[in-house]
């Protein structure tokens, strides 16, 4: 079979670049080596992780807040079992979606295990064993990430897991140890805490979320120790003892200086990030171009140093996010029929979902520092706005970052209930260069917790209106 265009995987990234490239004339196809589609987003990342998220914090609303707004329940009662349904309804709900999708946009379909056998031809070996050549014009690696692993602490999916055996567990871990204070970490860390787990998060960083604004650090983390999370942080897992009925983790001092402890816990978490997958895409064999950290080189096209070949999404550089490669999947299928596609990279939002929701978009204070760019800050809190004290939702701020000359917006930061959705505004504004001023300008619906957004923009002038 000969196409225009083959992508390899259907994440966010794959299945979205092979839907546009159809609506722009390809003939298009795709390669999956799961039986359903997705990737690692919708089978065992972004939507079931969403799906515990949202139950378990309504499991808590219901156990602590109820009362507090009239509401008589009897205490809740956890029926695990049924909420891994749950989470599995939602799993097939998408994956089915992204299905019907790429049937209705008229992509043809290959599951299988992809290999590029030569620029132009993809190699396929199904679940049977049986191997067949596709050829094509294009081809669009699109192939995710997989799970980093720690040395000498060995992945079983069952006490010691990755986030995709977090996502199983049959039963609430009296205590979870979680080893790494980033996104993953800190979301399924928190899932846990809240059905009723002892949860103790060692970071390697002095900091929890690293790379995030730094007041915004140190906020959440106070929230996270509130809400009942421990933190260790500078320190790192050396190894876990499994010959026990418990596990036993050799914690010590990330720079090797000072006395090394023993954490004992039912299941531990390796969630210290993700990096590319490309196993057994036969990249080296054809020359493709690597970088130090075993991404896909690309230029400003996504194309690689093989001609033919491009890459998009998490194996290659930047943020691994599913909204950025959905961007970039669209950006390269419009570049295959000259078009000109783009995607902006200063404005990549990122959220982290936990309660309360953390979500930026643009520079950091550190960012902007260490570039030497004058700037001015704007900052509300929500025990000030309206809607946020009606709910009784006021933990958490909007932080505004714009130049101190021209009043461009280079940067915002919430945490909040509900921030993954407020920061959305903030992407447009960025996305047409707008100022503070322009954002403060612009009327917020009243009651709301968008409002602290208008402040937060009018905190920059220093003339917020309620603080």
């Amino acid at each position: 079979m000969s196409y225009d265009l083959i992508v390899i995987g259907t994440g966010p990234g794959g299945y979205v670049c092979a839907i546009r490239a159809t609506q722009l004339g390809l003939k298009t196809a795709v390669v999956e080596k799961r039986a359903t589609f997705g990737g690692t987003c919708l089978n065992i990342g972004c939507i079931p992780s969403k799906a515990l998220l949202h139950a378990s914090e309504l499991f808590e609303e219901a156990g602590h807040s109820f009362s507090k707004m009239g509401i008589g329940v009897p205490a809740p009662k956890l029926d695990l079992k049924q909420m891994l349904v749950f989470k599995d309804q939602a799993v097939d709900g998408n994956t089915k979606g992204v299905d019907f999708l790429l049937k209705k946009n008229k992509v043809d379909a290959f599951i299988g295990a992809g290999r590029i056998a030569a620029p132009g031809k993809v190699e396929v070996t199904g679940t049977d064993g049986k191997k067949q050549t596709l050829e094509t014009k294009s081809i669009v690696i699109a192939t995710g990430s997989d799970v980093a692993k720690l040395k000498g602490i060995d992945i079983d999916e069952k006490r010691i897991v990755s986030s995709t055996g977090t996502l199983t567990l049959p039963e609430v871990p009296k205590h979870l140890l979680v080893i790494g204070a980033g996104v993953i970490g800190l979301e399924l860390g928190s899932v846990w805490r809240r059905l009723g787990a002892k949860v103790t998060v060692v970071e390697f960083m002095d900091g929890i979320l690293p790379g995030m604004d730094g007041e915004v650090r140190k906020a959440v983390q106070r929230l996270f120790e509130k809400q009942g999370m421990t933190f260790k942080l500078s320190s790192k897992v050396t190894g876990v003892d499994t010959s026990g009925k418990t596990l036993k983790a050799s914690v010590e001092p990330a720079k090797g200086e000072g006395k090394a402890e023993t954490i004992e816990a039912d299941v531990v978490l390796v969630s210290t990030g993700r990096v590319p997958y490309t196993d057994g895409l036969g990249l080296k064999e054809l020359g493709v171009t690597m970088d130090e950290r075993g991404r896909v080189a690309v230029d400003h096209y996504y194309a690689t140093s093989v001609p033919g070949i491009w890459a998009i999404g998490d194996v290659i550089a930047g943020p691994m996010l599913a909204h950025k490669a959905e961007d970039e999947g669209i950006a390269v299928a419009e570049i295959l029929v000259g078009q000109a596609g783009h995607v902006n990279y200063d404005v990549i939002p990122a959220v982290v979902y936990t309660m309360p929701e953390i979500a930026s978009v643009g520079k950091t204070e550190e960012e902007l520092k260490a570039a030497n760019v004058a700037y001015n800050v704007g900052k509300f809190p929500f025990t000030a706005n309206g809607r946020a004290k009606a709910n009784q939702q006021t933990d958490g701020f909007v932080k505004i970052l714009a130049d101190a000359k021209t009043d461009r917006v280079l940067g915002v930061h919430i945490v909040g209930s509900d921030a993954g959705n407020m920061i959305a505004e903030a992407c447009v504004a960025m996305e047409f260069g707008a100022s503070a001023e322009d954002i403060a300008r612009t009327c917020h619906a009243h009651p709301t917790l968008p409002e602290a957004v208008k402040e937060a923009a009018l905190a920059v002038d220093k003339r917020a209106i309620h603080m």
